[in-house]
């Protein structure tokens, strides 16, 4: 048998597998990328287990823990956790401390003829592990904020750079009011474990300076770690220029087309295109105080027109005019004023091409 592990480094940038045999409810509050949840006790066991454990103490509440996971059910989930240690030799399991549901798996593992390791001090371990990782970057790594107006593809010019952190990505949020994919956030905590893990891969790979986009502190519903945040204020800043023609298609591919075909592709056609409708028209209603009364009307009526030819041709020509309205009177006005502020930050400013060189030179002078 292998040893039980204490390499949390090796664990995430080599992506091992893991098995997590929490509870549900534990698991959905946050896991890290990849794990597969194979409980010891679901959730209403583990409930009666603890209720158990208060009244009565420890010894009772094991024995109720085994009187509830025996027969077929404790067989089923024996099967379900060999099969995962065969098709992932190289894995760990763990629980929340790495004490008793860690071992009762790993003996009814050894029942089935399996010797499977566990992660020393379990979850808890390793979330203290991705978040000392983040400590350490913002700590000993150097940063540049990539900043630009709305639709300039910021994001995409990230995904250019070997060492570009796209929090937006990791969060599944495009940033901006209008910003939700059709699939949820994750949660916060998985956030921040996406975030490390990634951070963990490219110091593994001798990248110390980062290239972020200069968000706001949230990330639509996820905030941003307090302390990566407030280094990431003052940082130098590059900016990126691009059309307002440009522009408006990349806005019309990523928050109409592109939405659209998420929708459609998760709900159905018909469903799905009603959604999307929807998710719109909510997007614009979240800012009208922000817009005024007049101008969210204006938009209102632009949006409802653009919606009513792309469900009947198909045609998303119409959804410029929004967009278009929507850059210069809006986000253009706000960004300029955010530009403004941070002037004396800017050390280059360019269009993509420029942009990315420039950054690439930079990473290469540090």
């Amino acid at each position: 048998m292998r040893d039980n592990c204490t390499d949390f480094h090796d664990i995430f940038v080599n992506d091992l597998p893991l098995m997590d045999v929490r509870a549900p409810v534990e698991f959905h509050k946050g896991a890290f990328p990849g794990t597969r949840n194979l409980p010891l006790m679901n959730d209403a066991e583990r409930e009666q287990v603890g209720t158990c454990y208060k009244q009565r103490g420890q010894q009772a509440a094991i024995e109720l823990g085994h009187r509830l996971v025996s027969g077929e059910v404790k067989a089923t989930r024996q099967q379900a956790w060999a099969d995962f240690a065969r098709a992932n030799p190289d894995g760990y399991l763990y629980c929340f401390r790495g004490g008793l549901r860690s071992q009762i798996t790993q003996q009814w593992l050894k029942e089935a003829g399996i010797d499977y390791p566990r992660v020393v001090g379990g979850y808890k371990a390793l979330r203290n592990y991705l978040i000392n990782a983040v400590d350490l970057a913002v700590a000993e790594c150097d940063m540049v904020l990539l900043g630009g107006l709305t639709g300039s593809g910021k994001t995409e010019v990230l995904n250019q750079l070997n060492n570009g952190l796209d929090l937006e990505g990791l969060a599944n949020h495009r940033g901006s009011s209008f910003g939700r994919h059709a699939t949820p956030q994750p949660a916060q905590i998985d956030f921040e474990n996406a975030l490390a893990v990634d951070i963990l891969k490219k110091r593994a790979r001798g990248i110390e300076q980062f290239v972020i986009e200069d968000e706001a502190r949230a990330v639509g519903s996820l905030a941003i770690p307090v302390d990566f945040y407030r280094r990431m204020q003052g940082q130098s800043l590059v900016w990126l220029q691009d059309p307002v023609s440009s522009r408006v298609e990349r806005i019309l591919k990523d928050y109409v087309i592109d939405l659209c075909a998420e929708f459609v592709a998760q709900q159905g056609a018909e469903q799905g295109f009603t959604a999307f409708a929807e998710r719109l028209r909510q997007s614009l209603a979240s800012i009208v105080k922000r817009l005024g009364g007049e101008r969210y009307q204006r938009l209102s009526l632009a949006l409802d027109a653009a919606l009513a030819e792309q469900a009947r041709s198909g045609a998303v020509d119409l959804h410029r005019e929004w967009i278009s309205v929507l850059l210069s009177e809006y986000y253009d006005p706000m960004y300029a004023y955010q530009r403004d502020s941070k002037e004396a930050r800017i050390e280059f400013a360019g269009d993509r091409a420029a942009v990315l060189e420039y950054l690439k030179q930079r990473r290469a002078r540090r």
